[in-house]
């Protein structure tokens, strides 16, 4: 029997190695004029980075040091610029209902990322918006773009207190 596609992206998810950056502290710091603009797109000195291999690898060096990020590597951590978060949640595949669903969200980066305790979803308000997140990896969350926010409440239940909410692997995220 074949694996659900649910099933086939949370195999993918555990396969891939990313480089161990929350290990790495080289001793060479600076900046690189290197921007990730709101939509996702990277900048590289005001130019579109065109390939999309250049920036996954990129993606994959990432880190977040006291709310500032970095491309990190064991000989440099170099500090750029992220207007929103560095990643976007572009897609979403659920298995299940209530309690017992699971959510999985697909990066831009191509980052699958299962909703659960330790990647939680969060919805902040801003300018009178809601701003959904989910925390991909150490601190570095993926907006979820906008039609993939309209399925995710569509699955949400509104509680007695009017919030809405839905669950993902046994816990319970606030939608708004």
């Amino acid at each position: 029997m074949a694996a659900s596609p649910f099933q086939a992206l949370l195999d993918a998810a555990r396969d891939r190695n990313l480089p161990p950056v929350e290990q790495w502290n080289p001793a060479r710091v600076g900046e690189i004029d290197i921007r990730i603009a709101a939509n996702g797109d990277w900048y590289h000195e005001g130019e579109p980075i065109k390939r999309f291999a250049i920036a996954r690898v990129f993606s994959t060096i990432l880190r977040l040091d006291e709310g500032q990020h970095f491309l990190v590597t064991p000989g440099e951590k170099l500090r750029i610029h992220v207007d929103d978060a560095p990643f976007l949640a572009i897609d979403m595949e659920t298995e299940g209902k209530g309690r017992a669903r699971r959510i999985l969200f697909t990066t831009n980066m191509g980052d699958v990322v299962p909703v659960d305790a330790n990647h939680p979803i969060r919805v902040e308000e801003r300018d009178g918006q809601p701003r959904p997140y989910v925390e991909v990896r150490h601190g570095l969350r993926a907006l979820i773009a906008r039609s993939v926010f309209y399925r995710l409440v569509d699955l949400a239940d509104e509680e007695a207190s009017g919030e809405f909410s839905v669950w993902s692997d046994g816990t319970r995220f606030v939608l708004g």
